[in-house]
């Protein structure tokens, strides 16, 4: 299969950890932005063969991750409401302050799990008696089929769907990331899916003003590798620039289409991060011509405010501060089965990588 087979050869894998390991003279520590990073570098073994003076610190980039808690306790709101709540199977069991979605379902609410928020917009034409919620959760990469769902809604003359938004960007995470007072990061892997939709162009600001490499990479074992060469090869000469190992996939100004179609129906905000708090202008609210299609506003649920679980270190595993090892719930009473905090159950989430995959929790 083009561009699959080719980035799983083994050789070439191992033949990129070599010249990394002839390149490094000094500790590097660097971030892996998407929960996608993560799990690949997990599962196929990578973090266990990276030279010890390579470390890996695990990012924000999993949008289910980084969902307010008060998020879910919303669109259980609106399924209390009678709504009928459509949403990615994801999020279905990431757990509210009281329950998940899943949970509430069992008590009696109408959840849709679907792939695509356009399969919600059908829901709505079919059901004109009933209002459909799309939960709307995501970065820069389902932005685009979310706003779609609006416009097909609007051109229907669809009265009865709207969207729960939680979209948040990444860009403005990283620069989140890179003020903390214990940030200790020296280069960034840029998420491919993301750079895919968006470019590489709104990076270039964030390097040179840091001074920090960021290389834009895939997410098989080849990928990261190479990216992984990249970055400490850039930091070994003293180097900060924009990178683009995924040259495939990502072109420098990203899907022009896409990003039309967000910019037509979305404006930057403020957003709320799961564990991390308010990050100014990060992430996509509705502009005011489609405020009618906002959930929170037509069902009244905005002012709920609920509290982040007290043992929960999820934002310090966001943020990169900790490790899901240094977690004193993690695999006893947080389990896949049973998860405190988003990261254990979420596809992307870290915590689930380790859960699964790492056979040392401290790397």
């Amino acid at each position: 299969m083009k561009y699959l087979n080719e980035y799983r050869n083994l050789e070439a894998t191992k033949n990129y950890l070599k010249r990394i390991e002839k390149t490094v003279t000094r500790p590097w520590k660097i971030m892996e932005v998407c929960g996608g990073q993560t799990h690949g570098l997990i599962k196929n073994g990578i973090i266990d063969l990276l030279p010890d003076k390579v470390q890996m610190i695990h990012g924000p980039g999993c949008p289910v991750c980084v969902t307010p808690l008060v998020l879910i306790d919303k669109a259980i709101a609106l399924m209390d409401q009678g709504v009928i709540v459509c949403s990615f199977g994801d999020m279905i069991r990431v757990p509210g302050s009281k329950k998940s979605l899943l949970e509430a379902k069992s008590d009696g609410g109408d959840l849709r799990i679907l792939y695509s928020p356009l399969e919600a917009v059908r829901i709505a034409a079919d059901n004109p008696d009933r209002e459909v919620v799309f939960f709307a959760v995501g970065f820069e990469t389902t932005a685009p089929a979310n706003a779609l769902s609006v416009l097909h809604a609007k051109n229907e003359g669809l009265k009865n769907y709207s969207i729960l938004v939680s979209h948040v960007l990444v860009p403005p995470a990283m620069e989140a990331i890179l003020d903390d007072e214990f940030c200790n990061i020296d280069a960034f892997l840029g998420a491919g899916n993301v750079c895919a939709i968006m470019g590489t162009s709104e990076y270039h600001e964030l390097s040179t003003k840091y001074e920090i490499p960021i290389v834009v990479t895939g997410f098989e074992p080849l990928d990261l590798v190479e990216g992984i060469f990249m970055a400490v090869s850039q930091l070994e000469a003293g180097r900060f620039v924009v990178e683009n190992q995924y040259a495939r996939i990502v072109k420098e100004e990203g899907n022009l289409a896409a990003k039309e179609v967000i910019a037509k129906v979305f404006e930057i905000g403020d957003r709320d991060w799961r564990g991390i708090g308010t990050i100014p202008k990060s992430g996509y609210v509705l502009r005011s011509e489609y405020s009618h299609f906002d959930a929170e506003l037509k069902f009244g649920v905005e002012s709920i405010s609920t509290k982040e679980h007290a043992t929960c270190i999820a934002g310090a595993i966001l943020k990169g501060i900790k490790k899901p090892g240094e977690c004193s719930e993690f695999g006893s009473r947080c389990t896949p089965s049973n998860p405190m905090g988003a990261p254990m159950v979420s596809s992307e989430g870290a915590c689930a990588a380790y859960y699964h995959f790492a056979t040392n929790l401290n790397n």
